[in-house]
């Protein structure tokens, strides 16, 4: 552990990493571990080989994180998922995950379809 971990750590200082509920859109037809998601009507890119066994298909919710689709989630639990970052004031952070994957367009100053 370095110095700023140590300090950090000392002042209770936490760094959350999210997942975020999105909706399948599009399974990839050349690649079926690829599919598109809506993530707050941002579509993106997300791999599923994580879901190997629960595979899921267009219209399910599932949960991602750094690009891959996590786990599958009911809708409920997406739009609860998404109530609680707003509560919690991580909806913004949410976003700035989105636009971490190349999904933000510097330009316009708006998300970006995938």
């Amino acid at each position: 552990m370095d110095e700023d971990e140590k300090n950090e750590t000392a002042l209770g200082a936490c760094h959350m990493c999210l997942a975020i509920p999105g909706k399948i859109v599009e399974i990839s037809s050349t690649n079926p571990e690829s599919a598109t998601v809506d993530v707050v009507g941002v579509r993106r890119k997300v791999d599923l080989g994580l879901l190997e066994k629960d595979r899921p298909v267009p219209g399910d919710w599932v949960l991602i994180h750094v690009g891959f689709a996590m786990s599958k989630i009911s809708e409920q639990d997406a739009l609860d998922q998404m109530n609680t970052l707003r509560m919690l004031g991580e909806s913004e952070a949410a976003m700035q995950e989105i636009e971490g994957y190349g999904l933000y367009d510097y330009d316009t100053g708006k998300p970006k379809s995938a």
